[in-house]
């Protein structure tokens, strides 16, 4: 349910959900929950195992001889049953997901519909500039993240994808893109703050973009410690650094991934890096603590 709330809150940046003759939503526990067993069995005996093995994920496993669960074999089948019963004419899906659609239009045929179109759009590297991305990888920007986070995220992308970004993930011009080629070769961190800035104010406005760059300018490029940083309420001056973060960052992030930060240099205060996570620190009213590139907030002491 949790999640089903977040995915739709997502889609509301991009598609329409004020008109329901233009959206809605389904959920294939609808048919799924009340199928028998038996019109299940029914569903994988159309299906042989030459077809799913097929699909190029399996191919890869056996190359690398590793396994394969059972589970991720009838997946395509469960997606697949999905068309059907939506009786979809037409899916835009990433091209990763082809094999899973291509099941659809085999049940449709086979279950006496016509078989639905199916477009499929690129899919990009992430921001390791190798994997596509994913929240497993954080090599990804998220619709769900913050204006700010969008585009620190979008700087770190490799200057080689640049170009494919500005083509995939916003809305230039075609004519622009040309145009653009050179400032990528020329001046590729200049390229990249167009890029971020453009991916910003797709999803929320021409303002917040143009905010936001200068945040970065301000930030990065200046090397000076943002005005805006959030307070952080400590009643005690001397704690131990890790419990100092752990205040800030509260249950958003794992006492496993604090001490990271503190092991990869990522924490510091007042301009000086602790690697200690259990240091005993004692605290003054307005030190500056900084968590990696993006994150900085304030001691008030009360």
């Amino acid at each position: 349910e949790h999640n089903t709330k977040e995915f739709i809150e997502q889609a509301k940046m991009i598609l329409r959900f004020d008109d329901p003759n233009l959206l809605e939503v389904r959920r294939n526990s609808e048919w799924f929950r009340k199928m028998p067993t038996g019109e299940f069995l029914k569903l994988l005996s159309m299906v042989t195992h030459n077809r799913l093995i097929s699909r190029d994920m399996f191919q890869k496993r056996l190359t690398e001889q590793s396994d394969i669960y059972i589970h991720e074999m009838i997946y395509p089948i469960l997606q697949g049953y999905d068309s059907f019963v939506l009786e979809s004419d037409l899916t835009i899906i990433g091209s990763d997901q082809l094999f899973n659609e291509m099941m659809g239009r085999f049940y449709q045929e086979r279950l006496g519909q016509n078989p639905q179109v199916i477009i499929t759009t690129k899919i990009t590297p992430g921001l390791d500039g190798v994997a596509k991305q994913s929240k497993s990888l954080d090599n990804y920007v998220g619709l769900g993240h913050s204006p700010r986070d969008k585009f620190g995220r979008t700087m770190r992308l490799p200057d080689h994808l640049i170009h494919k970004y500005l083509e995939v993930y916003t809305s230039v011009p075609e004519s622009k893109l040309k145009e653009l080629v050179d400032l990528v070769q020329k001046n590729p961190l200049d390229a990249k703050k167009y890029l971020a800035e453009e991916i910003v104010k797709r999803y929320h406005g021409d303002q917040v973009a143009k905010k936001e760059r200068q945040w970065f300018d301000h930030t990065f490029s200046d090397r000076k410690t943002p005005v805006d940083i959030p307070n952080v309420v400590v009643n005690e001056q001397s704690v131990f650094a890790l419990d100092v973060v752990q205040k800030f960052f509260g249950d958003k992030k794992s006492k496993s991934e604090m001490r990271r930060l503190f092991q990869q240099g990522a924490v510091s205060r007042n301009n000086v890096k602790i690697i200690d996570p259990s240091k005993q620190l004692t605290l003054s009213d307005g030190d500056v603590f900084q968590v990696g590139k993006r994150v900085w907030f304030k001691i008030r002491l009360q």
